[in-house]
C-alpha cells in the first residue's frame, strides 16, 4: 500500500529531533569603515572582533549589551547599500532610561514615542506603520513604546520597550552544553567567594554571576557583580 505524504511527515517528526537555529548576525552596511567603528564603540557595544587581511577584506564584530545576537560591518562583507539596513530592534525595559545612556553618549536619539489610531503622516515607519504620538505608551505596556536612532550611514535602530513577555516568548541563549560549562564556571568563582563570605544563599550569588556572564563580562567582573548582589544588594 502507498504511503501517504502526511504519513511521511508524521514518519519524519518522530525519527528527526529538532535542531537549534540561533539567530547570530545581523550585516549592517556602512561606507566609512572607521566611523561606524567609533560610533558603535560609542554606543557601548563591545568589540569581538576587528579582523583585517591588509588587502581586501576587513570584518568588525559588535555586540549589544546583554545581546545574544550580533552585527558585522566591513569591507567586502555584503553588497548592500549604506544605510540601507532599516527597523533593527533593540529590546529594553525602560524606554527612558536607554534613551538618556544614548544622549550622554553623545548619540542622537528621538524622544519616546507610541502607537495610537491609524496612519496620519510621514513619519519613518515601525513595527506599528507611520503614526508616532509623542510620549511612551500611557500605560507602559510592554511592545508598546519605542524611540530610535540612526548610525552615521543612516542604518535605523529602534529601542522597543518590553518588561514582560508574552507566553513562550521567553529569550535564552544557552544550550545545556554551554549552560553546564557556564554552572560549573560559576561554581569554580563562588566556591573561592564563599570562605570569606557573609552568610548567604548561594543562589544570589549564581544568578548574578550568570547575568553578568551573559551581558559580555569577563569572568572576574562577574565574580564582582556575584559579590555585590550579596554585600549590597541595593547597588547591583
Amino acid at each position: 500500500m502507498a504511503t501517504t505524504q502526511a504519513e511521511i511527515l508524521t514518519n519524519n517528526q518522530t525519527t528527526t529531533a529538532r535542531v537549534d537555529m540561533k539567530f547570530e548576525i545581523v550585516v549592517i552596511p556602512v561606507s566609512d569603515i572607521d566611523r561606524a567603528k567609533e560610533f558603535y564603540s560609542r554606543l557601548g557595544w563591545r568589540l569581538d572582533a576587528d579582523f583585517d587581511n591588509g588587502k581586501d577584506f576587513r570584518v568588525l564584530q559588535f555586540t549589544p549589551p546583554g545581546s545574544g545576537c550580533s552585527i558585522i560591518f566591513g569591507r567586502n562583507v555584503t553588497d548592500a547599500a549604506p544605510g540601507s539596513a532599516q527597523a533593527l530592534y533593540l529590546i529594553v525595559s525602560d524606554i527612558e532610561a536607554a534613551r538618556r545612556e544614548l544622549l550622554s553618549r553623545g548619540i542622537a536619539v528621538s524622544e519616546a514615542f507610541h502607537n495610537e489610531g491609524e496612519y496620519a503622516g510621514k513619519d519613518e515607519a515601525y513595527l506599528f506603520g507611520h503614526r508616532r504620538v509623542s510620549g511612551p505608551d500611557p500605560s507602559h505596556a510592554s511592545y508598546r513604546s519605542f524611540a530610535s536612532f540612526h548610525d552615521p550611514d543612516g542604518n535605523g535602530w529602534l529601542f522597543q520597550e518590553i518588561t514582560t513577555r508574552l507566553p513562550g516568548r521567553g529569550v535564552s541563549n544557552f544550550d545545556v552544553a554551554t549552560l553546564t560549562e557556564l554552572l560549573r564556571e560559576t561554581e569554580e568563582h563562588h566556591g573561592e567567594y564563599e570562605p570569606t563570605s557573609p552568610k548567604h544563599h548561594w543562589s544570589g550569588w549564581y544568578a548574578a554571576y550568570i547575568v553578568a556572564r551573559q551581558s559580555g563580562k569577563t569572568p572576574e567582573e562577574a565574580a564582582k557583580a556575584g559579590k555585590l548582589q550579596i554585600e549590597n544588594p541595593l547597588a547591583a
